[in-house]
């Protein structure tokens, strides 16, 4: 075992959650002692292997500052905190309450036990429409949603605590985070879910009756809607590169994560299915409203900067590690459904 005097300890926040758990996986290769707080409201506490884990809300500061005082945090990855756009229409307090309340919350532990680096988790909802493609950082940051609202709110705040107090932070902006980890040791576990490879790959299971298709009438490649898709361990890898970044003295900055490459839904249906071997059930629905017809990344700065380069961001790589954890979880709930059957 590692002499605490010898590691390098990292507060994950949300780090029970999908790509907080690829990310502890990714800093524990690293070499960094991955320290890990989640309320799991939507986290899984299976997901958590590599280090401590700690089960407490941010607004709980008693449990936070106790999580400081016992482990020498030298820096923080920030990802708690909701993240569904259509949820946060309906519930905007939740939203401010949890995702910018929470990070003040962060941020008065942080200052009060001397860990001045962090690593924030948004998102490029804080973009809005897009007026250019592919969208760089510079894009005005006009959100539509309470979901991107919020975490615009923190990136500000974080420029401001930058100013005041000398606080050091990469936001990283991602685009659509998908995939599972290649070793099958982790995978997209939300319940509902939102996103779109995990719904059509249980339709092609049988475990939803049919896909819904929102938008065929886009000006796109084949009239639906084109997204840029993101391996969630080339998004964890990313964390780590903009910790490093920061570790080596790089300026506060905000980094788009993409592939600048994008696919539409009817691609990525002709992906599942073709990794399959199934054929996928869906219906063609009219457009939800605010959907853009296409959001691409230029990613160009996170690969100067940090040095971050992904790895299993093509479409096929994405697919093919997400249908291998899919099923692998379908096997388990169809044996689980028929020993209880049995017994």
């Amino acid at each position: 075992m590692v002499d605490s005097r010898d590691r390098i300890d990292v507060l994950i926040t949300g780090g029970a959650g999908y790509i907080g758990s690829h990310s502890a996986k990714a800093l524990a290769r690293a070499g960094y002692y991955p320290v890990v707080v989640d309320d799991l409201r939507t986290g899984h506490r299976s997901a958590v292997r590599w280090g401590p884990f700690i089960e407490t809300d941010l607004a709980d500061k008693t449990a936070l500052n106790r999580v400081f005082e016992t482990y020498p945090i030298a820096a923080v990855i920030h990802f708690a905190g909701g993240a569904y756009v259509g949820e946060s229409m309906g519930a905007p307090q939740l939203y401010f309450q949890n995702n910018v309340g929470g990070t003040l919350s962060l941020l008065e532990s942080m200052l009060d036990h001397g860990v001045a680096s962090i690593v924030f988790s948004s998102s490029c909802a804080t973009y809005g429409h897009p007026k250019t493609i592919p969208i760089t950082e510079e894009h005005p940051q006009q959100p539509v949603n309470p979901y991107g609202e919020s975490k615009l709110m923190v990136e500000k705040t974080l420029f401001w605590y930058a100013r005041a107090y000398g606080l050091r932070y990469s936001i990283l902006r991602y685009f659509n985070a998908a995939g599972a980890d290649p070793e099958g040791e982790l995978g997209e576990m939300h319940e509902p879910e939102p996103h779109l490879i995990p719904r059509i790959i249980a339709a092609a299971l049988g475990s939803r009756s049919t896909m819904e298709v929102y938008g065929t009438d886009y000006d796109t490649i084949d009239g639906t809607a084109v997204r840029d898709y993101i391996h969630v361990t080339d998004l964890a890898d990313a964390h780590v590169a903009a910790m490093q970044y920061l570790e080596s003295g790089g300026a506060p900055a905000a980094f788009n994560l993409g592939t600048g490459t994008g696919h539409s839904v009817r691609q990525v249906i002709s992906a599942i299915e073709h990794a399959s071997g199934r054929k996928v059930p869906f219906k063609d629905h009219p457009r939800r409203a605010g959907d853009p017809a296409e959001l691409l990344a230029d990613a160009k700065e996170a690969v100067r900067r940090p040095g971050w380069r992904p790895r299993y961001s093509d479409l096929g790589s994405i697919v093919q590690t997400a249908w291998s954890w899919h099923t692998a979880l379908h096997g388990a709930a169809v044996e689980a459904r028929m020993c209880n059957t049995d017994s």
